[in-house]
């Protein structure tokens, strides 16, 4: 009996180890985090944020009026402040929090990609040349005007450079110590980075308000954007004479929409930041994609070819829109461009329309996993062309109420009307097809065949029959070099693998064509309206519902959240066309 029991108790231990060791390999699990006051951490950031955003908002938008106490330069001086702190609280991050042990235990491979961060240091390099003409435009009359209007520029070209080094090698962190610290420093960063746009919005309005002032034009939506005068109470003393001090005057003011976007990426990336702090990625689930951008392989470059021809004539009709509308006071004339503005638009967004729904269709058929995967990059995207999407579907819809009140309705208007139905329906349309594409697994094609595929285009000139004459009773058959415990291969899945290379998947293509063109065609639609490009009326249009002031008012204010969007699409559908 003892013997016996023994004996069980020897074959149930050997039975246990025998079933451990059949148990696949488990890999490690992500380790678990060790802050317990992760949501607290956040709110407190998120409310230091809203604050300084707040009172940013009230000086910026305080100091475009003319009647209240408060000037331009309070404002530089806030702003001012706000970059130093940021610099400050960059330079701390490289040098201290970055090189602590265990600081970054894992990275997002999906934050900061590398299209992203070369926008960010092209629009970084105009934001400081930009810089530059300001500092000189300045100086050109600096006895009678505050300092700060020359130490702001000289610190925001500081802050460009400071904060684009920060995001090349820090955007994909995932920061485990000094957790607070970081989160505060990161919605510090965004929220300067948040109120620099709203100046330099601001800044352009007042530009072109003095700009069609000078022409002695009537509309009175400009007046409430006149900043308060200069320091001396002499006007004349500052008036900007010299041929240089206006070539630096023209030329900034020329930059800021490369500023604006500059500032926009960068918020953009630092909320990334932001939500990755204390963040552990379970590598088990999050994928890394190493994917190659091949511009010109495996297309019929359809797409790159009318994406090119749409950027092209767009560039003409701006050069003919700035000279004819902006620049002659011609009626005829002016209306002749705006016709031909109106005209190349509706075609554009046309074609863009019918691709989008295209793409959408083709998307339907593809049989590619949906990427579900927590991702704070890709919900960032969808959250950025939904809420940008607003500024030009407000100005859309305000368009549509007050053609249908203005009199007379004449082409211009009817022009118009089209523009701005055409105009909804690009952007819905556009939208569906980048998430659908955002969310797409990458194609698995060159995982799939794995190690057989090497082995089976050795066979291209095989006849399959007498493949197939090889096949042994267990209906499969092995690759020659593959050991037998291999995955076999069934005689149908041969041929399929044999002739998969010649179908190369035509949908995957078509994607490309069209993200492309798109592409090509959101840069025009972005650089029309950042270099002055946008919906008039004819001067002969009573807009009986709004009022002659209301309606620009109300395309001054949402523009740039358009702007914003055609730029966040070229970003996205690069992103798009590489996931293809």
């Amino acid at each position: 009996m003892g013997c016996g029991h023994k004996d069980d108790k020897a074959s149930l231990a050997s039975s246990q180890i025998a079933s451990f060791s059949h148990q696949p390999h488990q890999p490690p699990a992500a380790p678990v985090s060790k802050e317990v006051w992760k949501k607290g951490g956040r709110m407190f950031s998120i409310l230091l944020a809203v604050h300084l955003a707040l009172l940013a908002c009230t000086l910026v938008s305080s100091g475009a009026f003319d009647k209240i106490a408060v000037h331009d330069y309070d404002v530089f001086f806030l702003l001012t402040v706000m970059m130093l702190i940021v610099i400050i609280w960059i330079v701390f991050y490289l040098l201290g929090t970055s090189r602590r042990p265990d600081a970054i235990l894992c990275k997002d491979s999906h934050a900061g990609p590398i299209w992203l961060r070369g926008g960010l240091i092209l629009f970084a390099i105009f934001s400081l040349v930009m810089d530059v003409f300001k500092i000189g435009y300045y100086s050109s009359f600096y006895s009678c005007l505050s300092a700060i209007k020359i130490i702001y520029p000289t610190v925001q070209a500081i802050f460009v450079v400071v904060q684009t080094y920060f995001l090349w090698i820090s955007a994909k962190d995932c920061v485990h110590v000094h957790l607070n610290v970081t989160r505060c420093g990161l919605m510090l960063t965004l929220t300067t980075n948040l109120a620099v746009w709203m100046s330099a919005v601001t800044d352009e309005s007042v530009h072109k308000a003095h700009s069609k002032l000078k022409k002695n034009e009537t509309e009175e939506i400009f007046k409430w954007l006149l900043k308060a005068g200069m320091r001396s109470s002499s006007p004349n003393e500052c008036d900007c004479n010299s041929q240089i001090c206006q070539v630096f005057k023209n030329g900034y003011f020329w930059l800021y929409p490369f500023n604006i976007e500059y500032s926009l990426f960068a918020s953009a990336m630092v909320y990334v930041m932001w939500k990755n702090v204390g963040r552990f990625i379970d590598h088990r689930s999050h994928h890394i994609h190493r994917l190659k951008f091949r511009l010109f392989r495996r297309t019929f470059f359809v797409g790159i070819v009318l994406g090119l021809i749409i950027l092209v004539s767009g560039l003409g009709v701006l050069i003919l829109y700035e000279v004819q509308v902006n620049s002659i006071t011609d009626p005829s004339k002016k209306s002749q461009a705006l016709s031909m503005y109106y005209i190349f638009n509706i075609v554009c967004l046309g074609l863009m329309s019918l691709v989008c729904i295209g793409g959408s269709v083709v998307y339907r058929f593809d049989k590619r996993d949906m990427d579900r995967h927590k991702n704070p990059t890709k919900t960032l995207d969808v959250a950025l062309l939904m809420g940008a999407a607003l500024g030009q579907y407000a100005i859309s819809y305000y368009s549509i109420v007050a053609i249908v009140a203005s009199t007379p309705r004449d082409t211009i208007s009817a022009l118009n009307l089209t523009y701005a139905l055409l105009m909804i329906a690009q952007h819905t349309f556009q939208n569906i097809f980048i998430i659908e594409g955002l969310h797409r697994q990458p194609p698995k094609e060159d995982h799939k065949h794995g190690s057989h595929q090497k082995d089976l285009y050795g066979l291209t000139f095989v006849n399959i029959n007498a493949v197939s004459l090889r096949v042994p009773d267990s209906g499969s058959t092995l690759v020659p070099g593959t050991a037998s415990g291999a995955e076999a291969i069934h005689p149908s899945d041969l041929v399929q693998s044999l002739t998969a290379p010649r179908k190369m998947n035509w949908r995957r293509r078509f994607l490309r064509e069209v993200s492309m063109f798109l592409l090509l065609s959101n840069v025009i639609l972005w650089i029309m309206p950042a270099f002055g490009a946008r919906p008039q009326f004819d001067n002969n249009t009573e807009l009986n519902f709004y009022g002659d002031s209301m309606w620009p008012a109300i395309v001054d204010i949402c523009l740039p959240f358009g702007i914003f969007y055609r730029m966040h699409a070229v970003a996205s559908l690069l992103e798009v066309y590489v996931m293809s």
